[in-house]
């Protein structure tokens, strides 16, 4: 019996279809590799618009002499008159640079609170006070600084304002076995042109009270 042997058939090539436009995965790979080149180039661009300033990063006093380890760079969107009110990071910080008035830890460093030591117009005073102040009095924070003279001949005793809006400079509060009885100090800064009339108040018999400037000190 003859045996019929067939041709053997050849594969059918599968054609593949050039991707068309109006393909919708292709119209989304291309919208998605458009908004990330945007993307990228509107991050390059802020980047290149931010302006480098120092910023504090912890509170500054009057008198403090400034150094590397008290500031850090932070990049912001400034105008042009913003800017100039502010101590650039594109140059290091001046050499013997000292804080002429008080800076809030993480405020941007304003050049008016920069300067040099001879520019200081403020000098340190102790003043040991009757009664221990609030807890918010600490550094950085402004006290007003009144005096009360001792009574005589049975007359009530009027307190007066020796000097406000004081920069405290540091706080030393008595503490452990020798706490109790003991008086706290508080170191102030003093305007030059108030030093005589301040050392001369402290060094009368008059009792002294430092009071806080509400909204200056920190939270107790």
């Amino acid at each position: 019996m003859d045996t019929m042997v067939g041709t053997p058939v050849s594969p059918v090539g599968v054609r593949l279809r050039r991707p068309s436009w109006r393909d919708p995965k292709l119209v989304v790979g291309v919208l998605m590799v458009a908004a990330a080149v945007a993307l990228g180039s509107w991050a390059v661009s802020a980047a290149e618009a931010s302006t480098p300033v120092y910023v504090a990063t912890e509170a500054l006093t009057p008198g403090e002499t400034l150094d590397d380890d008290q500031v850090a760079v932070a990049r912001v969107r400034l105008e042009s008159a913003e800017a100039d009110r502010y101590l650039l990071a594109t140059e290091p910080l001046p050499s013997g640079a000292v804080a002429v008035r008080a800076v809030g830890d993480g405020e941007l460093l304003p050049r008016a609170a920069v300067a040099g030591s001879a520019d200081l117009d403020v000098r340190p005073v102790a003043v040991p006070v009757t009664e221990p102040p609030s807890a918010g009095v600490a550094e950085g924070a402004l006290v007003d600084v009144w005096v009360t003279p001792e009574v005589r001949d049975g007359q009530a005793p009027v307190p007066r304002l020796l000097a406000e809006g004081l920069t405290v400079a540091e706080v030393a509060r008595p503490s452990g076995a020798f706490a109790v009885g003991a008086e706290t100090t508080v170191h102030v800064l003093v305007p030059t042109d108030s030093l005589a009339e301040v050392l001369g108040a402290l060094a009368t018999r008059q009792a002294v009270n430092v009071v806080l400037v509400p909204g200056t000190g920190q939270a107790s």
